[in-house]
């Protein structure tokens, strides 16, 4: 059987107090903002197990010693020590498509409205897209994904900013790229966020 033309990617960090979800513990402390990425980690692993799909976890730096893996059963990498994001994207979807992949994605773990429909509608989408982008309504995007490596889209951009989508979109036009767009969602990323995330919870309806 010939292995899933579809890859995805997470980027992610090993839960640890005090080295995950910086802006959220600044509003909420350290022990809430771990707990938060917790919930959010196991909410992105639940929306990515459906697929079928090769998938590769880029953590932000090695666990701790003997800690157990974070995700058993997939496979593990540790993103290279650049300070650039856009960079260690580009590292990450250059191993894919080398290794035979002929659609990627790349997610975060701050979505909770990230569904397992969003990636599957994104990997559809490369099929009649060169790229596709999940906006984020600060600015950014959850979700990138390409049929063949664009290094354009990963320079000239001012990362962890509000013009993110903004700059992503107009490399992308100037490529004369086909470029879909998934639904627009939030992050968790500050203590407001958090709790507005928690209202919607208690409410039964939708964090969009």
């Amino acid at each position: 059987m010939a292995p899933p033309a579809d890859h995805l990617l997470v980027f992610a960090r090993y839960p640890e107090l005090g080295k995950v979800k910086t802006r959220l513990a600044a509003g909420l402390g350290e022990p809430a903002a771990l707990a938060a990425y917790e919930q959010l980690l196991v909410h992105t692993q639940t929306a990515a197990a459906p697929l079928v799909c090769n998938r590769t976890l880029w953590l932000a730096a090695a666990p701790p010693t003997h800690a157990a893996p974070l995700w058993p059963g997939w496979p593990q990498r540790l993103q290279p020590p650049n300070p650039d994001l856009g960079q260690r994207m580009l590292h990450a979807f250059e191993q894919a498509f080398a290794a035979g992949a002929a659609r990627v994605v790349i997610i975060g773990t701050d979505c909770p409205a990230l569904s397992t429909s969003h990636l599957q509608q994104a990997f559809t989408e490369l099929q009649t897209h060169e790229v596709v982008l999940g906006p984020a309504h600060d600015g950014g995007y959850y979700l990138l994904g390409m049929r063949k490596l664009y290094p354009e889209l990963f320079s000239g951009i001012t990362w962890s900013t509000d013009t993110v989508l903004r700059d992503t979109l107009r490399i992308a036009h100037n490529g004369q790229l086909q470029v879909a767009q998934l639904p627009t969602l939030r992050d968790v990323d500050t203590a407001a966020d958090w709790q507005a995330w928690q209202r919607a919870k208690h409410l039964g309806v939708p964090y969009f």
